[in-house]
């Protein structure tokens, strides 16, 4: 039997061909879970199950779609038979004022952001109340406060950390935990695009006290610790893991 604190458990992450849900996946894969990962890019599933081996489930995946949402919770039960984990991971981002661009972008965060953790969690939820399990959230500090540029992921994401709140409470007799993990600047496909403006990436990374945006194994590690024994008594925190950026409010350093 695989050793670790997830063996035996059964863990569903969204969003895991790459970045955060990735990153997610593989580390509880190293702690001994069985894995069903859901994304949009198929042939990225594919790549990661090959390579992280053990018993991994993939299906390809829309969960702006509830139809979606619920097959791939039916492949984990038709596969493993229960649920433990749900880590709600993925997401679109829109950079722009709210008035640029065409207004489907909003549609688009909006359904992929929200209706996705919520549409996921509805599903799942009826196997998380009879494992005891719980559910952590990808959300982002954008979540926590205001963006420049960011107001449709903004309103996304403020929504998720306060379902996460919402959602906490309501399944907490129930003996589900739920939880969300809210990033800053973090290294990922999502975020590529900025790696072309160099200035805005270093002013970014010079408002974050620890000087740099995380690497998808910084949220990894943050992730599991909530879906964790060790998290037992945690439920509806929204936990910013941005190398001190909520701690600044956000201010660059004086020199």
């Amino acid at each position: 039997m695989s050793s670790g604190r997830f063996a035996g458990k059964v863990v569903l992450v969204t969003g895991a061909a790459s970045g955060i849900g990735e990153g997610a996946a593989r580390r509880f894969a190293a702690e001994g879970a069985k894995l069903v990962l859901g994304d949009l890019d198929a042939a990225g599933l594919k790549h990661l199950a090959a390579d992280l081996g053990g018993d991994v489930a993939t299906r390809e995946t829309d969960v702006s779609s509830l139809a979606a949402c619920e097959a791939l919770v039916d492949v984990a039960i038709q596969r493993f038979g229960h649920i433990d984990v749900l880590v709600n991971d993925a997401g679109v981002d829109h950079l722009g004022k709210l008035d640029e661009g065409d207004f489907a972008a909003f549609t688009k965060v909006i359904e992929t952001d929200l209706y996705g953790v919520v549409q996921m969690s509805r599903a799942a939820i009826p196997h998380l109340r009879a494992s005891k399990g719980c559910i952590v959230n990808v959300s982002s500090v954008s979540g926590l406060g205001g963006d420049w540029n960011h107001s449709f992921y903004c309103a996304a994401k403020g929504a998720v950390t306060n379902f996460t709140r919402a959602l906490a409470m309501d399944e907490a007799k129930a003996g589900v935990r739920v939880n969300a993990v809210n990033p800053s600047l973090t290294y990922t496909a999502l975020t590529a695009g900025m790696k072309d403006q160099p200035d805005l990436i270093a002013r970014f990374e010079e408002r974050i006290p620890m000087g740099r945006g995380a690497e998808p194994a910084d949220i990894a590690g943050a992730i599991a610790f909530l879906a964790s024994d060790d998290a037992h008594y945690i439920t509806g925190v929204n936990l910013p893991v941005d190398g001190g950026l909520s701690a600044s409010n956000g201010q660059p350093p004086l020199s």
